[in-house]
């Protein structure tokens, strides 16, 4: 009898390629807003499934199915995941470490310099007028030469985003998970976010912590949403204490807060960091690869539990 892997998703061809040989995979269309009876409908067959990072894999999802016996979670993060449910009962959990890093860091630049450049409100003009104006006063941004860049988690892709901003001529300072950023804070530019999500980086850019930014200063999250206090931003941001931000990530996905909605001064992405061909491919070949060894006896590549 053939193990049954489950696609939450419509990933990349490779991943059925890895996988159809040997198992039967059953494959559903992307929804980003499944509840958790939906996803226990959807795993009900499943000895392995390939998941989303929207997927809720909750205590309660995990144990309807006592033949789930493995999640490859198609993300780095795995916040979507009960862990201690999924260590108690048994199953275990890949993600996608390491592939991720060029792509995000790349990303990262592009709000920088589209945000600092204004480069949205111009296309934007562009399109509504069809005119191209130049004055001298017009769309000033913000140079990048002589700027410090404050970066907070100083992992593969904050280190990347380092080596990316020292070629602009940005002075570069970064902080590790856990150490202070009372004087990152207080001297960057521009701040960009790279640590997971936890019960200690929830809210870390906080009330308190925008307040301490220089004033002008410019915010980018490629992490996750939910690090930093959305409300608090806004607040920093329509106060003028802020001169923008750019964002990839929000803090309660898939919805956007309606006030960044409304602010020419912020760059917003839906969620794209790895968003490539070549990187997207390489993280459904991550994940069906460790289905496929687990589902063969032998031990995952990318465990995190």
């Amino acid at each position: 009898m053939k193990y049954t892997v489950v696609l939450t998703a419509a990933y990349p061809p490779i991943a059925r390629a890895i996988l159809a040989g040997e198992f039967d995979v059953i494959e559903h269309p992307t929804e980003p807003e499944r509840s958790e009876d939906e996803v226990i409908t959807i795993l009900s067959e499943a000895d392995a499934a390939i998941t989303l990072l929207s997927d809720p894999l909750t205590r309660r999802v995990l144990s309807s199915n006592s033949n789930l016996r493995m999640i490859a979670n198609c993300a780095v993060g795995y916040n979507n995941i009960d862990i201690d449910a999924a260590r108690k009962l048994g199953i275990t959990v890949t993600n996608t470490p390491g592939v991720l890093t060029e792509a995000t860091a790349d990303l990262t630049m592009a709000l920088i310099l589209a945000t600092t450049r204004r480069l949205v409100e111009g296309d934007n003009e562009v399109r509504h007028t069809g005119r191209c104006i130049w004055e001298p006063l017009h769309l000033l941004g913000t140079s990048l030469q002589g700027k410090r860049l404050g970066i907070i988690g100083m992992g593969r892709i904050g280190t990347a985003v380092a080596r990316r901003a020292h070629t602009f001529g940005v002075e570069v300072v970064g902080v590790r998970s856990g150490e202070s950023l009372d004087e990152l804070l207080k001297t960057s530019d521009f701040i960009s976010i790279h640590v997971p999500l936890t019960a200690e980086t929830r809210h870390l850019i906080d009330q308190a912590a925008l307040a301490k930014m220089k004033r002008g200063a410019y915010l980018f999250n490629t992490a996750r949403g939910p690090i930093v206090d959305e409300d608090a931003l806004c607040d920093a941001l329509e106060s003028g204490h802020l001169a923008g931000a750019g964002l990839d990530v929000y803090e309660n996905e898939p919805d956007v807060n309606p006030r960044l909605l409304k602010m020419s001064n912020v760059v917003l992405a839906p969620h794209i960091g790895s968003a490539t061909f070549e990187t997207r491919s390489a993280m459904a070949r991550i994940a069906a690869t460790d289905v496929l060894r687990f589902l063969r006896g032998e031990k995952p590549l990318h465990v995190v539990t």
